[in-house]
């Protein structure tokens, strides 16, 4: 496992708004995504933009808390559009920003190949991974203890679970309602990865 986290303004400048506007276990979420993510980069040859990475991960989940909760829009295509404010404030090029827009939004859409968009690959992998525990073959037993030893979950599955419901009860034509209604509890009760 990759023990650093990027140290470039812009990541450090991500980790800081995560960071002020998560719960801890939400947080760690965010920081277990960007390294499950780049693990499994690693292992499988994955070229990816790692601070580009390192900023989705630290930022797609940022519309679930109470601050920037959307009641109109589907919480991923809020974080998107908090993604690319971000990348505008970060002096990122408009692809740049439309790129870290994408790939928030892309974390809550249908599967996406690493060679068509690696960093929404990574992020569609290690949110899954993390959050109901898919993809368990791709993450060895030694490298989970590493990454939950550093950052633990604090209870993160059921607090998760609790805010898809609130998006689900509140926009129920979201990938979020979706989850929910195809059984997210149980996978969730199910990971591997403990609550």
């Amino acid at each position: 496992m990759a023990t650093g986290l990027p140290t470039t303004p812009a990541a450090r400048a991500a980790q800081a708004v995560a960071t002020r506007f998560c719960p801890p276990a939400l947080l760690n979420h965010s920081i277990r995504v960007y390294l499950w993510g780049t693990s499994y980069a690693a292992a499988h040859g994955v070229e990816f933009d790692d601070e580009l990475y390192f900023a989705a991960a630290m930022l797609h989940d940022l519309s679930l808390t109470a601050p920037f909760d959307s009641h109109t829009v589907p919480f991923e295509e809020a974080g998107g559009d908090l993604g690319w404010l971000f990348g505008t404030a970060a002096g990122w090029s408009a692809r740049r920003c439309d790129r870290v827009d994408e790939i928030i939004v892309r974390h809550m859409r249908d599967d996406v190949a690493a060679a068509d968009d690696p960093e929404s690959h990574l992020l569609q992998v290690a949110t899954s991974w993390d959050v109901v525990g898919r993809h368990a073959a791709r993450f060895p037993v030694e490298l989970r203890a590493q990454v939950l030893a550093a950052y633990p979950r604090l209870g993160f599955g059921t607090g998760f679970l609790e805010l898809f419901r609130e998006q689900a009860a509140r926009k129920p034509a979201t990938a979020a309602a979706a989850a929910v209604g195809s059984g997210m509890a149980d996978r969730v009760r199910g990971n591997p990865l403990g609550d």
